[in-house]
């Protein structure tokens, strides 16, 4: 392992492209291990998460036939590994977020890293405050769509494809919580001002119903509105944000200026 060079020597404290790769390689090694431990956790919680997926077959079985298939030898084993490996990836992003920005750190200001480091510690609780809404969303989901099947047929679903779907939902909105935080990121790093914002809030609420609705491929419009009202009190918060952001910053400025 190369050896750190004295801070006096080089003031930037920049980094060879030897140290570059060992710190690399550092910060996988911890990712994976997070990963894996989040891995192990999700494969013991794996019986109490599908049974929880379960709930919403079972309540459409009470009205007619509803069961799990699962079409492959290995079926059973795959959803375990798929469920175990998601719940993993989940539990394990404080580890592996905290060792991406970690590695890009050292190459920033201090003011930059601030503002990184800001976004990871609202990035972490948004990303998981849209899975459990996505979670909180499906069971809906599913339920309309079983109202379409007659009482006297039955309802065979794919123990892969339902897995499938619900993950998605799930890891699709916790992806689409996280969206304001970079807007704000993008705010204080001075890219884009809050008004800029402001002034596409109209699209930006078309956007949200178009992903809701691609996000819940259903025509349960309460699903969509458990999902679109959140994510737009979510932009005109990041707007109020921005725009308090903005108001501080031409403050400094302007006292700058007469100072």
């Amino acid at each position: 392992m190369a050896a750190r060079r004295p801070r006096g020597s080089d003031p930037e404290r920049r980094m060879s492209l030897g140290e570059h790769l060992v710190e690399l390689r550092r910060r996988l090694t911890f990712a994976g291990i997070g990963l894996l431990a989040g891995a192990i956790v999700g494969w013991l919680l794996n019986e109490y998460v599908w049974d929880m997926l379960r709930v919403p077959i079972l309540q459409i079985a009470e009205d007619h036939q509803a069961v799990i298939n699962y079409d492959a030898i290995t079926g059973a084993f795959n959803v375990r590994m798929q469920i175990a490996l998601v719940l993993g990836i989940v539990v394990s992003s404080p580890v592996w977020l905290y060792q991406v920005f970690a590695f890009v750190a050292p190459g920033m200001t201090r003011n930059e890293k601030k503002y990184v480091f800001g976004f990871f510690f609202s990035a972490v609780p948004m990303f998981l405050a849209g899975c459990v809404a996505g979670w909180f969303v499906f069971p809906r989901i599913v339920e309309f769509m079983a109202q379409f099947v007659p009482q006297e047929d039955a309802s065979y679903f794919n123990a892969s494809y339902y897995l499938d779907f619900v993950l998605k939902l799930v890891l699709v909105t916790g992806a689409a919580f996280v969206m304001p935080v970079f807007l704000v990121l993008l705010n204080f790093g001075g890219v884009i001002r809050g008004m800029t914002i402001l002034k596409g809030w109209r699209w930006a609420v078309v956007a949200i119903v178009v992903f809701t609705a691609l996000a819940t491929p259903a025509a349960d419009v309460m699903s969509m509105l458990l999902l679109a009202v959140p994510l737009v009190v979510l932009y005109f918060a990041t707007v109020g944000i921005t725009l308090w952001r903005d108001r501080i910053s031409d403050r400094r400025a302007a006292a700058a200026v007469e100072g």
